[in-house]
């Protein structure tokens, strides 16, 4: 005589627990951030990656920096070209620490030109400067989360 189940406001009552259960987990967690800040250790390990490369090519070469940088007015920021790119044509070619992978298999590219392109169609998307004591900063110019990412070396 008794028909068991739930009634449409308990139902209500489990769907409005759970909305609000999910909505604090993803505000907690926020998935955003986290895959923002996931691309900004990316690019900061390729800075640190290219930067390494740098100073071991130095090394081989009685501490002199590639011809692509030694070249750049000081304090100027210009990009990097990409390995095997058509045309490095007012880019810094560092084709010389690819060559035979000596000290790097292939240029990184930054996480978000696949998506947003980079400054050039040929760039990484990092860019590089020298200073007037040959010191040498890499900088990642589509950093999230309004963080500067740039090492120098």
């Amino acid at each position: 005589m008794f028909k068991q189940g739930f009634t449409l406001i308990e139902i209500l009552i489990v769907i409005a627990i759970m909305a609000i259960l999910t909505t604090s987990v993803l505000l907690i967690i926020n998935p955003f951030q986290q895959f923002a800040q996931a691309r900004n250790n990316q690019r900061l390990s390729h800075i640190m990656t290219i930067l390494n490369s740098i100073s071991q090519y130095m090394t081989d070469n009685n501490n002199s920096l590639p011809s692509a940088i030694s070249g750049l007015a000081t304090s100027t920021f210009k990009e990097i070209c990409m390995t095997n790119a058509a045309s490095c044509s007012n880019l810094v070619d560092l084709s010389v620490l690819t060559n035979n992978e000596l000290y790097l298999v292939s240029l990184s590219i930054d996480p978000s030109c696949p998506i947003n392109g980079c400054g050039s169609a040929s760039g990484t998307g990092y860019w590089i400067s020298r200073s007037a004591n040959n010191r040498v900063t890499v900088y990642a110019t589509s950093s999230e989360l309004g963080n500067d990412i740039k090492a120098t070396r």
